[in-house]
């Protein structure tokens, strides 16, 4: 309730959570919103000459390539975008997570090991090392979420390993070693428990991320694959029609760009609420 009250009172804050609580619900509801099937042909989606139809009563965002609602492909596509931005975010979070706080809590060898592989990791450029991924395996929603978290675990692995790094050597941690507690204790009823602002706000910050990297790789032609709708396909199939038909690439590139901004607002937000030593950064 203290979250959703400083959130009220930030207007960019306001307008990014409504703006993702309308596209959650679009998702959800996209069966009854959605005036037509996102896959279907219609006869007369396309003018004589064979070109998409541009917006009208009928179709209010126009039609693509083939004769389909542009409206109701957006909808089902925000369903994909959605589920693979929380998963592959969600996953990227938990390996970050796990692989930050075993790194910084036992250091030594094993630490070590496990932050010069995740500076191995951040070597790689996100993007090449997801195309080679996604290339190398069979393009589907779930690969491609997959191949998304295992680029995007790498800086929540160093954010938390120098958190954790930090909460070990606080007396409250020391007192507990001395009480005899074991490392079970330790790691989650004291450190995990301090970590969790962190990892909230990176879950949010890391959506719009992951959406713009799922479209990015719809778009390259090696994310998800027609004629499942995603937002990045959409504008793929539609890239040859940008002068004859603009709003094809323009509508859905607006709703991914709204889309992040508003989840990069959210997650602004809760990162100077949960951590206010954090405000202002960037």
């Amino acid at each position: 309730m203290r979250v959703l009250k400083a959130i009220i009172g930030q207007p960019a804050a306001l307008f990014g959570l409504t703006v993702v609580l309308l596209v959650i619900l679009m998702a959800i509801a996209a069966p009854l919103l959605a005036p037509y099937s996102p896959d279907e042909q219609m006869f007369d989606g396309l003018t004589l000459e064979g070109a998409p139809m541009p917006p009208s009563a009928q179709f209010l965002l126009g039609t693509d390539t083939l004769g389909r609602d542009l409206l109701s492909r957006l909808l089902y596509g925000a369903r994909t975008s959605l589920v693979i931005g929380l998963v592959a975010n969600g996953v990227a979070v938990t390996i970050g997570l796990f692989i930050g706080i075993l790194s910084g809590y036992l250091r030594g060898v094993v630490g070590n090991i496990l932050m010069r592989f995740t500076d191995l990791m951040m070597a790689f450029p996100a993007l090449l090392l997801a195309i080679v991924l996604a290339a190398l395996l069979r393009p589907s929603l779930w690969i491609v979420a997959m191949v998304i978290a295992l680029v995007n675990w790498v800086q929540v692995a160093r954010i938390v390993y120098t958190e954790t790094r930090g909460l070990v050597e606080r007396d409250f941690i020391l007192a507990e070693r001395s009480l005899g507690a074991g490392h079970g204790r330790i790691l989650f009823r004291h450190i995990l428990p301090h970590l969790m602002p962190t990892a909230i706000v990176w879950g949010t910050l890391g959506i719009a991320t992951t959406v713009l990297l799922e479209a990015t790789l719809s778009f390259l032609g090696i994310g998800v694959q027609p004629p499942q709708p995603s937002w990045g396909n959409i504008i793929f199939e539609s890239q040859s029609y940008f002068q004859a038909a603009p709003w094809l690439v323009f509508i859905p590139g607006a709703v991914i760009l709204l889309t992040a901004l508003s989840f990069n607002l959210v997650g602004d937000a809760l990162r100077d609420i949960l951590d206010p030593t954090q405000r202002g950064r960037g």
